[in-house]
């Protein structure tokens, strides 16, 4: 996608993340950067290399106790700072996020079409006959076959994918113009992944939404976007095209590359990553 005629969804600038621990305020971001317009950004690392907490911090779903510093704008407007109303009225609504695992957006007490129904409600002035009606076709158009059906179940009568897909369409029923999906096929086997992400790919070209990817899977993010930001230690240490991971030049992320399991070196220990102190200045 080409972003260079319009405007940015996303400008971030010198983000800082910072928790209070025994010996004092951690650092877990330091002086994030990016631009995103409505395009797809993969963004990946390791567990603790400060992905998610980059975005949740964005979001203003960190604990009262982080402490945030930078400078953020979404569509123009600033991002942080903002009271809870301001952001209510953001999140879900503008920027939608969809988590790793369903149970922890899902209503265990709720069926699929309360549920569904009730945020579209929050979100836009329907009656319940037409919230009815919308939600059906959002579940249809995350492939669910059977919407009807799925709409009285419960989520614990939900496979992986299945709860997934339902989340997916709670999100799309604000209709979003940023789509944030964090790890959210990291639960799911491989085949249902791959699934997953195409449907993901699918709704936001049709939508024209911009899309952020939070993963540790570099192959596997990398044939959904059009850049990768790989992050260490709370920094970004570089940005690659999404075809072109494998022209990866920073150790770290030369390090990542080779510790993937290999059909090829079947019967042999893994490599492991070696560290340099000086990636993590």
């Amino acid at each position: 996608m080409n972003t260079s005629t319009t405007p940015p969804l996303l400008e971030v600038d010198d983000l800082h993340v910072r928790f209070n621990g025994p010996a004092g305020p951690v650092p877990a971001v330091r002086g994030v950067s990016l631009r995103l317009g409505r395009e797809r950004l993969a963004v990946v690392g390791e567990s603790g290399s400060g992905k998610s907490v980059s975005f949740r911090a964005l979001l203003g779903l960190l604990p009262a106790s982080a402490q945030v510093s930078g400078q953020a704008r979404f569509a123009g407007a600033p991002l942080l700072g903002l009271d809870e109303k301001q952001q209510s009225a953001l999140r879900g609504r503008r920027i939608g996020m969809i988590v790793q695992d369903p149970r922890q957006g899902l209503n265990p007490q709720r069926n699929v079409g309360a549920q569904l129904q009730e945020m579209l409600r929050w979100h836009w002035s329907l009656s319940s006959q037409q919230a009815r009606h919308r939600a059906l076709e959002l579940l249809a158009d995350v492939d669910i076959r059977e919407p009807q059906r799925v709409m009285a179940l419960y989520p614990h009568q939900l496979s992986g994918g299945m709860g997934q897909r339902v989340m997916i369409a709670m999100v799309l029923a604000g209709e979003p113009d940023l789509l944030i999906a964090d790890e959210a096929t990291s639960a799911l086997d491989s085949m249902v992944r791959r699934t997953i992400l195409d449907l993901i790919d699918r709704q936001v070209r049709q939508r024209n939404m911009g899309l952020v990817l939070i993963s540790h899977d570099l192959d596997l993010v990398a044939g959904f976007a059009d850049r990768v930001l790989v992050m260490y230690a709370g920094r970004v240490v570089e940005t690659l095209a999404g075809g072109a991971v494998h022209a990866a030049r920073h150790p770290y992320s030369q390090g990542l590359l080779a510790c993937r399991p290999s059909l090829a070196r079947s019967g042999h220990d893994l490599p492991t990553l070696q560290r340099d102190p000086a990636w993590a200045v």
